[in-house]
């Protein structure tokens, strides 16, 4: 009997992509995290900056580090929780530089509108990879 043949390059670069993947995206939640950080430093030393600083900087971390958990998931539900998480945080961080980059208690602070485009992209990624996520459950589910 003939053993199949698997392509065992394409299974490699495949592997080697995600990997990739993954860690361009952990790196560039990572930055996002530090640029939030420093943009919250610049805030005028006001209650309701405080406040936003808080959020802000809670809200964007804990989008860093769940998604840093999730590629450590114990399961595949484990996983999707964990990227849920993120994404949840990711949109609550966008909403907060909505308001701040709209705000005139914010209007001297620079680069609000640049971070508020990043947060847009890292939410569409987000989005996207639960929407793949989501079609190869229902495939495998058939």
């Amino acid at each position: 009997m003939k053993q199949k043949q698997y392509p065992t390059d394409v299974l490699i670069d495949s592997c080697v992509e995600d990997v990739k993947s993954r860690y361009q995206t952990e790196e560039r939640l990572v930055k996002f995290s530090v640029s939030i950080l420093d943009f919250c430093h610049d805030f005028p030393q006001i209650h309701i900056a405080e406040y936003f600083a808080d959020q802000l900087s809670r809200a964007s971390v804990s989008a860093s580090l769940n998604y840093g958990e999730a590629q450590a998931a114990e399961s595949t539900k484990d996983f999707i929780h964990k990227m849920k998480i993120s994404l949840k945080e990711l949109r609550e961080t966008l909403i907060c530089l909505k308001i701040i980059n709209r705000s005139k208690y914010f209007s001297q602070i620079k680069d609000g509108q640049i971070i508020q485009k990043e947060a847009e992209e890292l939410v569409a990624i987000f989005v996207a990879s639960m929407r793949t996520i989501h079609a190869k459950q229902n495939k495998t589910s058939k």
